[in-house]
């Protein structure tokens, strides 16, 4: 069963504000050769079984998304673009029901409807190899009819967190 990644790239650029603005969010920001963006690309690359991702991100961001897309050896044709920011399960329900429709493609394979991974655009994240590990166990979790989650245990609280 192919994986589909998802990786979210909306936002409003605003929580590092002056160096984030809407036309350049952090996700794209240049962070000293690489961007947050660039760095879920990666992460993405390591993945076995992983379709080219699909994007979610808005108009204005569009070809910042493209141009890092093709830096990282993916075909920038899997871009959907947000009308509005409707915030994250709207996007994921959007990127799910193209998923579904890129398998109705292929409806001849048994295993068409692949496994979806949804990626913050924004996030650190050093240990590839380990990532790579938890999604490999979390697909045959998920294969069972599971949902999977992933997260960081907090240190503190924080209301900084839309």
């Amino acid at each position: 069963m192919k994986l589909c990644p998802i990786i979210l790239c909306g936002g409003s650029g605003s929580r590092l504000w002056p160096l984030s603005r809407s036309l350049y969010p952090k996700q794209f920001m240049d962070l000293g050769g690489y961007s947050l963006f660039g760095n879920t690309l990666r992460r993405v690359r390591a993945l076995p079984n992983a379709l080219s991702p699909l994007i979610i991100c808005n108009e204005e961001q569009r070809f910042l998304a493209a141009a890092q897309l093709q830096a990282a050896g993916f075909a920038a044709t899997n871009i959907i673009l947000e009308p509005v920011g409707r915030n994250t399960a709207p996007a994921i329900a959007v990127a799910a029901l193209a998923a579904l429709n890129g398998a109705s493609a292929n409806a001849s394979c048994p295993d068409a409807v692949p496994l979806l991974l949804v990626l913050p655009s924004d996030h650190t994240l050093r240990d590839i190899p380990s990532f790579a590990g938890a999604v490999a166990v979390a697909m045959s979790l998920a294969r069972s009819g599971r949902l999977v989650t992933f997260g960081v245990t907090p240190d503190k609280p924080e209301t900084g967190y839309g």
